[in-house]
């Protein structure tokens, strides 16, 4: 194939671009400067790259991202930013990713974006059992009978019933009628932690997903950050902690 070929098929540059790039001595090919853009290359093992940064195809992209409140997980632009607004914008035009379910808007944390359809399949199909695990903080005490009835199963809402779910209670505040819990799903209704909070009385006041498999939201990630993960890092979120 063409060098320019190659390089306007995997970016977002025309080749009358990537003559310039030649020109301006930024592609290399297996670490010697590209000259001549109808150069021919193989693209499975010749290695291209501009300015230092591979060129390559691959078919499948993951990134995990710190959703931020007032964020929607679409990919249909709208009177808000949308998931794809925090991945690289060459990426979002060349594998068109998508969110892996979904966050509430004023719900924060670890979200999955990617073009694999598969994965994504199996991530949320009810037979896979996959654990999600949030941290909430409620307005209300949450008690023992609260973590039992979890336990057990709620019915909320409409007759709805909810898998088995653990819940556990990390802090109570009394005075402020507050507490602060985690809850570990492996369903996703929707707004499912807000409907089993309310069907035992309280309300969830603030709501961030920290985990999903064995795969954990870095702590040091900020909010609207994304980073890419390796397709074996990503595996990671179909494998639970008792795997």
């Amino acid at each position: 194939m063409r060098l320019d070929k190659f390089i306007a098929n995997f970016t977002l540059y025309s080749r009358k671009e990537v003559k310039k790039l030649i020109k301006a001595k930024r592609i290399t090919v297996n670490d010697s400067i590209a000259s001549r853009p109808e150069m021919q290359i193989d693209e499975e093992t010749d290695t291209i790259s501009l300015d230092g940064q591979w060129i390559g195809y691959e078919p499948y992209i993951y990134y995990l991202l710190n959703k931020p409140q007032n964020c929607l997980s679409t990919t249909r632009p709208g009177p808000t930013s949308i998931v794809t607004d925090f991945l690289p914008a060459n990426e979002v035009e060349i594998y068109q990713p998508f969110p892996v379910g979904r966050l509430d808007k004023d719900t924060e944390g670890l979200l999955l974006l990617t073009n694999d359809g598969d994965f994504a399949h199996d991530l949320l199909s009810p037979k896979k059992l996959v654990s999600k695990e949030y941290y909430a903080e409620i307005e209300g005490i949450v008690t023992e009978e609260d973590v039992k009835a979890f336990a057990k199963g709620l019915t909320i809402d409409q007759g709805d019933h909810c898998a088995p779910s653990q819940l556990d209670i990390l802090a109570t505040d009394p005075a402020k009628n507050r507490s602060e819990i985690t809850v570990t799903l492996t369903e996703g209704k929707y707004h499912q932690v807000k409907r089993m909070f309310q069907a035992v009385g309280k309300e969830v006041i603030y709501l961030q997903r920290f985990r999903i498999g064995s795969l954990y939201l870095p702590e040091e990630l900020e909010l609207g950050t994304a980073f890419k993960l390796l397709p074996e890092e990503a595996q990671l979120a179909l494998k639970n902690e008792t795997d």
